[in-house]
């Protein structure tokens, strides 16, 4: 037989692609419900609170697998906190040691990526290289250069936030009291969200000084044009002085209710349909979870921008003589402008 005879031959003995797909998609679920059906037999659930005891219907399996808002404290030993889902306690929660330690996990990837930097890099370099030019690329995308200067605190967010939304994946987490996903309890996402909260007026602050800053709020020039314009314009200003506390609050609502709401439906489905649903769920929570940590660093940056920028920038793009119309950049100078 020829090699061209020996080919042909290997090529038609050789099963499909889709074929070969198909069965070890097959094979998988047979050995998740083999392992669902062993941990059942040997490591039986119990209700919650009451091990040792059996079940006694769905009500007590879907408990098993929720995690209640209050957190659990670990440390003072034998502390009992506030048993609300928004609470000021001096204590070490199960939330926040499991942020610790996601700060550590990705300090620690970070400082063994970049250990021994070289111009031709590694793999492990080459990944962290291209996960923070990604990430810069996407906030000068949105806020032109002016987002330069705050893109490591944006990146420092989404990678936080990121892998403690990824952290109540983990099988261990809610079955473990010690560990629990930070961004589930919403005493973690408001302390975020007040650091972004002081962050971005801060910078405005700094950019603008007290009276350019305050001035943005507190519009007294409309008074030229007659008391009704300089009302108007006062009361609007009023207006958006106010929505500036709301920021913090929907920041940090959005993330918990995301993140929280995840994990009461994946423990539903786990406790209904056991495996292979639940599969799909984790899969789908991967890609919410990354969307929610990129929307919470991604709101963060566009207020710190909007907030350097001063009133007469506004009123200069409003004026047509800025950035042109769809650009979200910032604005033009008077020579690129001409240009």
């Amino acid at each position: 037989m020829s090699s061209d005879q020996q080919s042909a031959a290997v090529v038609d003995a050789a099963p499909p692609p889709q074929r070969s797909s198909r069965r070890r998609f097959l094979i998988l679920i047979g050995v998740i419900i083999v392992l669902d059906i062993l941990a059942y037999r040997f490591v039986p659930p119990f209700p919650i609170g009451q091990p040792g005891q059996p079940v006694a219907g769905i009500g007590d399996l879907i408990g098993a697998n929720l995690e209640f808002p209050a957190p659990h404290v670990i440390w003072p030993p034998g502390h009992h906190g506030p048993s609300g889902i928004l609470s000021f306690d001096v204590s070490i929660s199960s939330s926040l040691f499991t942020m610790f330690l996601v700060v550590l996990f990705v300090l620690a990837l970070v400082i063994l990526a970049t250990r021994g930097m070289r111009l031709v890099p590694g793999r492990a370099q080459n990944a962290i290289e291209w996960a923070y030019e990604s990430l810069e690329n996407w906030a000068t995308s949105l806020g032109g250069s002016g987002a330069r200067p705050h893109v490591p605190l944006f990146a420092a967010f989404f990678l936080l936030i990121l892998f403690s939304n990824w952290s109540g994946l983990l099988p261990f987490f809610g079955r473990v009291e010690a560990f629990r996903a930070p961004t589930s309890d919403v005493n973690v996402t408001l302390g975020l969200a007040l650091v972004a909260f002081f962050y971005f007026h801060f910078q405005g602050f700094r950019a603008l000084g007290v009276r350019g800053y305050l001035g943005k709020f507190f519009v007294f020039s409309g008074f030229k044009e007659g008391p009704a314009a300089g009302l108007i314009g006062l009361f609007v200003g009023l207006i958006e002085f106010l929505l500036e506390f709301i920021k913090p609050i929907t920041l940090s609502m959005r993330l918990f209710g995301n993140i929280f709401g995840g994990e009461v439906a994946l423990g539903v489905i786990t406790a209904l349909t056991i495996a292979i649903i639940p599969i799909g769920m984790l899969s789908l929570e991967l890609l919410l979870n990354f969307v929610q940590a990129l929307i919470f660093s991604t709101l963060t940056l566009m207020y710190t921008i909007i907030a350097v920028e001063s009133h007469h920038e506004d009123d200069h793009e409003a004026a047509g003589h800025g950035v042109p119309e769809g650009n979200t950049g910032p604005p033009l100078s008077e020579a690129q402008a001409a240009h």
